[in-house]
């Protein structure tokens, strides 16, 4: 007899919002979802979490139907609150009237325990991330990272199956993230969770797997470092601070839609792409140098562009073109004197550009 799989899988179809995802969430792992506004992290955390009844698809979690839908009917559904699965988001959404204590206590008093064994479950979670002197304030006395350190407690003692946080660092202070981010990677080991996150360092630190959605379909998935340093996306190389060209491969080189070419090393892991597979160059902003005019000297891609927008990176400024950016020295920026609208050339050597097939 087949052992039933434990952890997440799911498949959402929502048409109307132009989304078809599958992902899976192996037991006591995290996945990080990433992908731009718009790209279906909020769609498909709201059919797992049961607040959306997709067109088709199917929500398995620890082997147990929440979600089962087909030609538009849907032919299982569980609750949200019969789901065992949590939400911590933006905002911690604390009921303002009960002190922490009480909050935290809220999901086990909910499941029918008793109250001073939820009570006692309460100050444990509340010790857990960090804020147990805080217990008998209520919300309105709290700051924005006590706040969510007591919807973090909150959603770990209904003991779910499944954690779903939806950017739970977005509205913080940048003084108070780290700090958050620190908690979270302790009380989140071992457990099934699915983060969405513009942010690479909560990708980095939580994530032990990474899928970028791109208008409704993943367009990349793998371990977090693998996408994060091999990026094949467009999206993941820019959270990753790479710069990121797409296009096939033909006369050994990568080659666009707009008939752009650049050279690059194929990657040894992947081998050698063959003529004509959908493969992207990938580089680092550093290694781009930027010019007025067509460069000299040894052979190098030059990209024409236009700049769009330059900013001041650290001790150094970036150059914004579209997609691609370069990062030169305050020195070379102001001897260039390049404003948003100009043209510009952006060279970078082979050696600096690492292939990979887009998988």
């Amino acid at each position: 007899m087949a052992v039933p799989a434990t952890g997440l899988q799911a498949r959402v179809v929502v048409p109307e919002r132009g989304v078809d995802v599958a992902l899976d969430v192996a037991a006591g792992k995290t996945v990080a979802l990433l992908g731009a506004n718009g790209a279906g992290k909020s769609t498909l955390l709201a059919a797992v979490a049961g607040l959306l009844r997709p067109a088709a698809g199917e929500v398995v979690l620890d082997g147990r139907p929440l979600t089962v839908a087909a030609r538009g009917r849907t032919s299982t559904w569980v609750p949200p609150h019969d789901r065992r699965v949590a939400t911590l988001a933006q905002d911690p959404l604390l009921f303002p009237h009960l002190s922490a204590r009480d909050n935290v206590a809220f999901g086990p008093r909910a499941a029918g325990t008793p109250r001073r064994t939820a009570q006692r479950q309460a100050a444990r979670w509340l010790a857990e991330v960090g804020v147990e002197d805080l217990a008998d304030r209520r919300p309105a006395a709290l700051s924005g990272g006590q706040a969510q350190r007591v919807a973090l407690a909150r959603a770990l003692a209904a003991d779910p199956s499944l954690l779903l946080l939806d950017e739970p660092m977005a509205a913080l202070d940048v003084a108070v993230a780290p700090a958050l981010r620190q908690v979270l990677r302790r009380v989140l080991a071992a457990r099934t969770v699915l983060v969405v996150t513009h942010d690479v360092l909560d990708a980095l630190l939580l994530a032990d797997w990474v899928v970028v959605l791109e208008a409704g379909r993943v367009v990349e998935a793998g371990a977090t470092t693998d996408v994060l340093t091999r990026p094949r996306s467009a999206f993941a190389a820019r959270i990753a601070g790479l710069d990121l060209v797409a296009g096939r491969w033909r006369g050994g080189a990568v080659e666009t839609a707009d008939g752009r070419r650049v050279v690059g090393e194929p990657d040894p892991a992947d081998g050698p792409p063959a003529e004509g597979e959908e493969v992207v160059a990938v580089f680092r902003p550093t290694a781009v140098a930027v010019h007025r005019d067509a460069p000299g000297g040894s052979p190098r891609n030059a990209l024409p562009v236009v700049v769009t927008d330059v900013e001041p990176h650290g001790d150094r400024v970036r150059l914004r073109a579209g997609d691609l950016a370069a990062e030169v020295t305050v020195q070379a920026a102001a001897e260039l004197d390049l404003a948003p609208g100009d043209r510009a050339l952006f060279a970078v050597k082979a050696t600096e550009v690492a292939v990979h097939r887009r998988r």
